[in-house]
């Protein structure tokens, strides 16, 4: 299994680790031919409004066709860039995740958070580390919600898509990203 992480800006790093120590092969992906080498790609956190500008209109074409047809998760504002619709404001997504998100709804860095919650993944509450973090204001037909934070869905699947409003990669807790590899192996089948 070759896991993509995204690498233009934001923690790529901590990601490329954690899918590193469960086992995958990882590629830090910069270049749009390097979407056709990998079986699951990671967006991380960052500025979402910055990935726009820094992909680029051939990998953001290689992008967008990779979300729609195979596994990908995004964090923080790779959820954002994976939304259908993106406000505060209104911008550009790759519609590949039926979810309306908004940016940097829980404020701003200084009211950064970390919270534990319950979640469908089993075991103790998930600890989430939460940095200018977007809120999922809707969730569309289909979308399984997997955590919330309080009334707030912060991690969503659909087919091959997951999103989480919050960092796993910063949190010592594995398993979103242990879930995420389970969704590459099995394709649709969780």
């Amino acid at each position: 299994m070759k896991i993509g992480v995204l690498a233009l800006q934001g923690d790529f790093d901590a990601h490329r680790r954690r899918l590193e120590e469960l086992g995958a092969e990882v590629v830090l992906v910069r270049k749009p031919e390097q979407f056709d080498e990998i079986d699951g790609l990671v967006i991380p956190g960052g500025e979402s409004s910055t990935f726009l500008k820094l992909l680029g209109d051939e990998t953001f074409r290689k992008l967008s066709a990779f979300a729609h047809t195979k596994p990908t998760f995004g964090t923080c504002a790779g959820a954002i860039m994976l939304a259908k619709e993106v406000e505060n404001p209104h911008q550009q997504g790759l519609n590949a995740i039926d979810i309306t998100i908004r940016r940097n709804a829980y404020g701003r860095q200084i009211d950064s958070i970390i919270v534990e919650a319950a979640t469908a993944l089993g075991g103790d509450p998930l600890e989430m580390v939460f940095i200018r973090a977007p809120r999922i204001e809707k969730v569309g037909e289909g979308v399984e919600v997997l955590a919330q934070r309080g009334d707030d869905p912060v991690l969503v699947r659909k087919g091959t898509v997951m999103a989480a409003t919050f960092h796993p990669e910063l949190s010592a807790d594995m398993r979103v990203h242990a879930e995420f590899l389970k969704l590459v192996k099995n394709g649709t089948k969780y």
